[in-house]
């Protein structure tokens, strides 16, 4: 397994009350859920790759 970068995230309270919200709707962490929305938009741009089975779902 890679290792993840850190960094700093600072989100608008109702931004982020809506993703708290959105991540245990599908059970998964706040972080999960950012990087799940992330790389669904790069798969969507291509700029990633779209891989056969992800990990993060």
């Amino acid at each position: 397994m890679t290792e993840k970068k850190k960094f700093l995230l600072r989100l608008d309270e109702k931004v982020y009350a809506a993703l708290e919200k959105w991540a245990a709707d599908d059970l998964r962490s706040i972080n999960s859920q950012i990087e799940y929305i992330l790389k669904e938009s790069l798969k969507k741009t291509n700029r990633i790759k779209k891989e056969e089975k992800d990990s993060s779902q």
